[in-house]
C-alpha cells in the first residue's frame, strides 16, 4: 500500500471541528487496520474503543493504534456512553445482527461491505435506523475516492464518451489461509460478496440499476463460489459484464465504453495508481491525473460530517438496497441458470 497523503478532513461550512465523532470498532479484522490508518490521518474521527471476542486481542490492537479503551466483547462496546458510531468489519454473516444491536444501542453504524445479500434485511435496518434518528451507511470505501468521482463525473455529467454502453471489470485474488472466512458459507462467505460486490457498485453508479441479470459460478470444496462471472442489461441499452474469484492473482480493472470512447483505471478498487486512461473515437490516448487520497479516510470524515450535520452520507438506503436487490438476483441466476430480472 503507497503512502497516500491526507485530505485534512475540513469540515463543511458550519460544522465545528471541535467536535469530532467518537468511534467504536468492533473487531480488529484485517480491514480495520486500513480504517484505523485513515482515522488517524483524519481531524475529526477519535476512535475511543476497540472490542473483540479476545480481550487480549482487543488491548493488543488498542495499544498499538492509541485507542484509550479494550473491551472483551462487542456488547461491552455497545454499552460505552462515550462511543457515538460504530464501524463493523466483521464476517458478512454477521453484519446483519450486530448492526441491529448497535443501533438498538443508540449508536450509528457504518458496516463493512457487503451489509446483506438479502434485501428484507437491509430494509429493516434502515428503518429501524430511521426509527432511532440515527445514521446507517454501507462501507464502498473506493467510491469516496477522488478518481471515482472524477470517473462518474466524466461519464455521467460530462458524457465525455458519448452514450454509455458498456462497463466491463474484474477483481480476483489469491486467499487461501487456514480458517479463512471467505470461504465458510455459514458466514455468507463467497467471491461474489467479498469482491464481485465491488463490479456491481461500480456499474450501478455508472448505469443506475439493472433491469435483469445472467451469471455462472464455481464453487469451491466448501460450497461457497471461488470463481463468479455475470451479465448485467441496464435501461438504455446498456450492459455491464464482471469476473471475480479466489484462489487467482491480484487483479482489478474498470473500462467504461461508450460511443465515442473508453475510459480505463487500472486500480479501481484501491485507487493506489494516480490516474484515468481516456481514448477518444480517434484513438488518441491521453491520461487523466486525479490525486492519490486515503479512501477510508475519506470515507470516514464523510459520514462523521453526516453525523455532525454536515451533507447526507454518499451511501444511504436507497444504494443499499440497490445493491442488496442486484446481489440477489445474481445469486438467483448462477443457483437457476437463469436471466433474471431484478426486483426494483
Amino acid at each position: 500500500m503507497p503512502d497516500l497523503p491526507g485530505v485534512g478532513g475540513a469540515p463543511p461550512p458550519g460544522v465545528a471541528l471541535s467536535a469530532p465523532l467518537r468511534w467504536g470498532v468492533l473487531s480488529p479484522a484485517l480491514i480495520t487496520e486500513k480504517v484505523l490508518r485513515g482515522a488517524a490521518r483524519s481531524q475529526i474521527v477519535d476512535v475511543v474503543a476497540m472490542a473483540s471476542r479476545d480481550g487480549a486481542r482487543a488491548r493488543r490492537a488498542a495499544a498499538r493504534w492509541g485507542i484509550r479503551r479494550a473491551y472483551a466483547s462487542y456488547d461491552e462496546l455497545l454499552q460505552d456512553d462515550d462511543v457515538e458510531a460504530v464501524y463493523i468489519p466483521l464476517p458478512n454473516g454477521l453484519h446483519h445482527r450486530w448492526t441491529m444491536r448497535a443501533l438498538e444501542a443508540g449508536k450509528h453504524v457504518l458496516c463493512e461491505k457487503p451489509y446483506s445479500p438479502r434485501p428484507d434485511e437491509v430494509a429493516e435496518a434502515f428503518d429501524r435506523a430511521q426509527r432511532n434518528g440515527l445514521l446507517l451507511s454501507e462501507a464502498f470505501m473506493f467510491r469516496y475516492n477522488p478518481q471515482i468521482e472524477a470517473l462518474r463525473r466524466m461519464v455521467v455529467d460530462e458524457r465525455v464518451i458519448g452514450d454509455l454502453r458498456l462497463v466491463a471489470s474484474s477483481f480476483t485474488w489469491p486467499t487461501d489461509a487456514p480458517g479463512e472466512v471467505r470461504l465458510d458459507p455459514a458466514l455468507d462467505g463467497g467471491a461474489l460478496l467479498d469482491v464481485g460486490v465491488y463490479c456491481i457498485s461500480a456499474a450501478r453508479l455508472l448505469a443506475g440499476e439493472p433491469s435483469s441479470v445472467a451469471a455462472q459460478d464455481v464453487l469451491g470444496p466448501s460450497g461457497v463460489d471461488v470463481a463468479f462471472t455475470a451479465t448485467m442489461r441496464f435501461d438504455g441499452d446498456v450492459l455491464s459484464h464482471f469476473d471475480c474469484g479466489f484462489h487467482l492473482p491480484e487483479r482489478g480493472s474498470l473500462e467504461v465504453v461508450g460511443t465515442s470512447g473508453v475510459l480505463r483505471l487500472d486500480d479501481p478498487w484501491h485507487c493506489y495508481r494516480p490516474g484515468i486512461t481516456h481514448i477518444g473515437a480517434d484513438g488518441n490516448r491521453r491520461e487523466i491525473t486525479v490525486p492519490l487520497a486515503d479512501s477510508y479516510q475519506l470515507q470516514l470524515d464523510a459520514f462523521s460530517h453526516a453525523v455532525r450535520g454536515g451533507e447526507p452520507t454518499l451511501l444511504g438506503r436507497a444504494d443499499a438496497l440497490g445493491q442488496a436487490r442486484a446481489v440477489a438476483a445474481l445469486r438467483r441466476a448462477a443457483r437457476t441458470g437463469a436471466v433474471v430480472e431484478v426486483e426494483r
